[in-house]
């Protein structure tokens, strides 16, 4: 059985959608540039980079950007697990159904990840150009 793609997951997919259509990347050998850990919620959110849409929207264009950022926060954290850190870390994510939420796993040679959520929401969605 394939694996559900990864928006299915989240309760507000609308704009990754509209830049990416019916095919998101998937979150394979993206690169991880931030982990916030917040008491609030409890939540976690990442800073990821996505390859750039084939078809970007036109004030992306204009601008010269060639990467896409989000911004993924997990609410209602029941359990996390972290091992190693790094620096310039490309990982793997997965985000699965569970029990009710929706655990998320991280692989990197520099770190494992393991949390479980309540909820997942795409908290920013912006374009950048890469120096």
């Amino acid at each position: 059985m394939p694996a559900e793609p990864w928006l299915t997951h989240l309760v507000n997919p609308q704009g990754l959608r509209a830049v990416y259509g019916a095919a998101p990347p998937p979150l394979t050998a993206v690169r991880l540039h931030r982990l916030d850990l917040r008491d609030e919620g409890p939540a976690l959110t990442f800073h990821l980079d996505l390859p750039y849409p084939a078809e970007p929207p036109r004030k992306w264009a204009a601008q010269g950007f060639d990467t896409v950022q989000i911004e993924l926060s997990f609410t209602g954290l029941s359990a996390l697990t972290l091992h190693g850190f790094g620096t310039e870390i490309t990982a793997d994510v997965t985000l699965t159904a569970v029990g009710g939420g929706v655990a998320v796993h991280v692989t990197a040679p520099e770190i494992t990840l393991e949390a479980v959520a309540r909820t997942v929401y795409l908290a920013a969605l912006r374009a950048y150009a890469q120096e």
